[in-house]
């Protein structure tokens, strides 16, 4: 499911976005109020843009870097984030 793509409509959002439509599903599917049929949608499209915000997420921490300082305190420029 990994490879498969994304819906036009999920691959549009934001990460913001795509986070608050996952929160607002979860919190339906928590306090029961749909129905099996349309919870299983609801789950479906919930995993959907959870593959999304880790993807966004994903980019965003490629594109961060770090900035190199030397002993004097100085810039001397940037090298990717090392998470690890």
């Amino acid at each position: 499911m990994a490879d498969t793509p994304l819906p036009t409509d999920i691959a549009g959002l934001s990460f913001e976005d795509a986070l608050r439509e996952l929160e607002h599903i979860v919190q339906q599917l928590e306090r029961g109020q749909v129905r099996l049929d349309e919870a299983v949608g609801a789950y479906e499209r919930g995993t959907l843009l959870k593959r999304h915000c880790e993807h966004r997420l994903a980019e965003a921490t490629a594109r961060v870097e770090r900035i190199t300082v030397a002993a004097d305190g100085t810039a001397t420029g940037t090298t990717p984030l090392d998470p690890a």
